[in-house]
Order: structure tokens, then C-alpha cells, then sequence
């Protein structure tokens, strides 16, 4: 008898989910520009698009205290960016409470839970979410979010609640995150428990947010080296970033024997973003992936920071391209936001000529710490 042939990833996606993230001003469009470049290089037509449910308070409030969601609730409703209670909830400034953030925030947090049971029901193994900030992929994702506040640009921790519901299946969960910032706000629900292991490649320099994830920051209690931390600085290009992240999860993948994957794939590290710090192409992240993939695991793929929003789409498409083992034409298709990818119009980014700040001889030190403490998980 022939094996069956294997399910198509899935990606969530519905025209409301798309006017929702498109509404974050600070990142406005992006997720149409995403989605309308997926679209146009028929991507489509190989992934089962599923439309994302809308989040309960009782399932946001699986990790978010009820405080903080009636708080958001409130000023969403109202529109009210200067209540005198915000402050205590990180809501201002950085997270302006504006009209209507509360639905985005319950949108994008229902898309990861959809995700991650599409997942657990086996109705496929590679599931897509990339269209969300931080707190989520298919256009979104938020790593920076505590139980209590909003944080970084992110309302809702949709990547903790995502996680949350792959632990209703699998016992182990592997949390991987290659955005430039650190994944503080995962590490952190997961901090003492020793069933999710999170690892986060990412900047770390003295006043760049969020100041967390140096090399001795390993979980704590029953969590004690199951939070991994990759400190990385400036100028880091395609071929050393993924020689670390390989090495990296080489260790972590034969020390925790994961059972399913939640992979938070930002696009700030993209050469031309204006973070300037990283200076990678889609080429070396797609790598990355490739290496998580073969380990044909359950994997949840998010999307997070990229403030470039026509490299963010190249980027994303073109991952979403190694994820369904195709190879894309360079020539942007006609579409809706193709005046955008000028002056070239091709899909490929080129680094940029700034220095690499990492030194060898401080890369292997990191390497060899962390092989070290990984060596105390069982």
C-alpha cells in the first residue's frame, strides 16, 4: 500500500485578519503586503488556508491576568491613550492604547491558538502564521509581552498561548526565536518549567531593548537551563549567524529531544532594516529553517519584527517558498503593492557593507558555555 501523501502546511489567513493587522500603525499594510506577495507568487494554491478564530478573555487569560485584559478592553473601546491607569500596564508611549487594539490583540491571539490545533487535530505537520508583529507570523508575533503589561509594541503574547495549547498534546516543546530582540517575554512564562525549553538568537548590547538575554540567563527553579540565550552583536552576515544557530540547536535538539516546534522568524535581522544592526538575507534564515524542518516535527512558524516592509514580504514569501520546497522566480510578480519593491524589483535583498562586530574567539566562548549548560538538562 502507497503512503499517503503528506498534508499541505496550513496558513491562517482571512480577509478580516488581514484589516486587523493592517491597522497597527506602526507597521500599517504590512500583512497585505505579506499576503498579496505569497498570493502572487502562487503560493497559495500549495497551502490550506484557515481562517483564524477570534480569542475568549478565557483563553487570553490562560497566561494574561484578568486585570490587564479588562484594562486593555476598556481603553480599546474608548480609544483613551491618557487613562492614569495605562502606566501600570505598560500601555502608553511604546503601546499606545489606541481605538480598536483590543480586537487586534484577541485576533492575533486566537490565530496562534487555530494554529497550534490544527497542529494537535494532525491536520498538518508545518503551520503558518507570519503575518503578526511580534506577538504573532503569517503577519504577526509578540515575544516581549508579561502576564501583566504590554510591552515592545505587543498587547497580547500569542506565542505564549500558542504554546500553552501544544501542551494539551505534547509533553516537550522547543520555543526558537532568530528576531533581533530577545524573546524576554516567552523565556519568561517559561522560565521555571523544564517541559518548554526556549532558546532566542538576538541582539545584546548595553540600551538595546529589551537589555535581557545575556549568555548566563538559563531559566531558574526546575527551569534552570532550559531557557538558552545567544548574545549577538552588530554586522553578523548569512554564513556565522547560521554556523551559530546550527551549532546551537544541534545541542539543544539532542539534549531535549523536543516534540513539537514553535519558531518565531522576525525579519529585523533583514539587511536594510531600520533597527541597522544584523545584516542577513532571507537565504541564511531560510537555512535555519531548513535545519528545523528536517527534524519533521510538529512546527508552528510565527512572524514577528521587520519595520522594512517591503524586505519583511520578500523575506516572509521567501521562507514561505523553502517551507513548500520551492524555488521562486527573482522578477516581483505584477501585484497590488509592486511599486513598492523599487528600484530593482527582484526578490532577493543584498547586504550592506557594515562590519561584523562579532569576534571568533567571543562567538566560541557563547558556543562553548551554552554546550556546557546544556549539558545539565535530562
Amino acid at each position: 500500500m502507497e503512503a499517503a501523501p503528506p498534508l499541505p502546511p496550513v496558513y491562517v489567513c482571512s480577509p478580516e485578519y488581514l484589516a486587523l493587522c493592517d491597522s497597527l500603525c506602526k507597521v500599517s499594510k504590512r500583512a497585505s503586503m505579506v499576503h498579496s506577495l505569497i498570493k502572487a507568487y502562487s503560493l497559495l494554491d500549495h497551502m490550506r488556508i484557515v481562517k483564524p478564530k477570534v480569542a475568549s478573555m478565557e483563553e487570553m487569560a490562560s497566561f494574561h491576568t484578568d486585570a490587564y485584559l479588562q484594562h486593555l478592553q476598556k481603553v480599546s473601546e474608548e480609544g483613551d491613550n491618557d487613562h492614569p491607569e495605562s502606566v501600570e500596564y505598560g500601555l502608553g508611549y511604546d503601546c499606545p492604547a489606541t481605538e480598536g487594539i483590543f480586537d487586534y490583540a484577541a485576533a492575533v491571539g486566537g490565530a496562534s491558538i487555530t494554529a497550534a490545533q490544527c497542529l494537535m487535530d494532525g491536520k498538518c505537520k508545518t503551520q503558518l502564521l507570519m503575518l503578526r508583529r511580534k506577538t504573532s507570523f503569517l503577519l504577526l508575533g509578540l515575544q516581549s509581552l508579561q502576564r501583566d503589561e504590554a510591552s515592545g509594541f505587543c498587547y497580547l503574547n500569542d506565542a505564549v498561548l500558542g504554546i500553552l495549547r501544544l501542551r494539551r498534546k505534547f509533553d516537550r516543546i522547543l520555543y526558537i526565536d532568530l528576531d533581533l530582540h530577545h524573546g524576554d517575554g516567552v523565556e519568561d512564562a517559561f522560565s521555571f518549567t523544564s517541559k518548554v525549553m526556549t532558546v532566542s538568537l538576538h541582539k545584546f548590547s548595553p540600551g538595546f531593548f529589551p537589555g535581557t538575554g545575556d549568555v548566563s540567563d538559563v531559566g531558574l527553579g526546575k527551569g534552570r537551563y532550559y531557557s538558552v540565550n545567544v548574545p549577538i552583536q552588530d554586522g553578523i552576515q548569512d554564513e556565522k549567524y547560521y554556523q551559530i544557530c546550527e551549532t546551537v540547536l544541534k545541542e539543544v535538539y539532542t539534549a531535549f529531544n523536543p516534540e513539537a516546534v514553535v519558531l518565531q522568524l522576525g525579519a529585523d535581522t533583514i539587511a536594510g532594516d531600520p533597527m541597522c544592526s544584523f545584516n542577513m538575507t532571507p537565504v541564511g534564515i531560510g537555512k535555519c529553517l531548513k535545519y528545523i524542518l528536517q527534524w519533521q516535527l510538529a512546527t508552528l512558524i510565527l512572524g514577528g519584527g521587520g519595520y522594512n516592509l517591503a524586505n519583511t514580504a520578500r523575506c516572509w514569501t521567501y521562507l514561505t517558498g523553502v517551507i513548500l520546497g520551492r524555488t521562486l522566480p527573482s522578477e516581483i510578480p505584477d501585484h497590488e503593492f509592486f511599486t513598492k519593491y523599487g528600484p530593482d524589483y527582484v526578490l532577493e535583498i543584498t547586504p550592506s557593507c557594515r562590519p561584523d562586530r562579532n569576534e571568533p574567539h567571543k562567538v566560541q566562548e557563547i558556543l562553548s558555555i551554552i554546550k556546557g549548560n546544556l549539558k545539565h538538562v535530562v
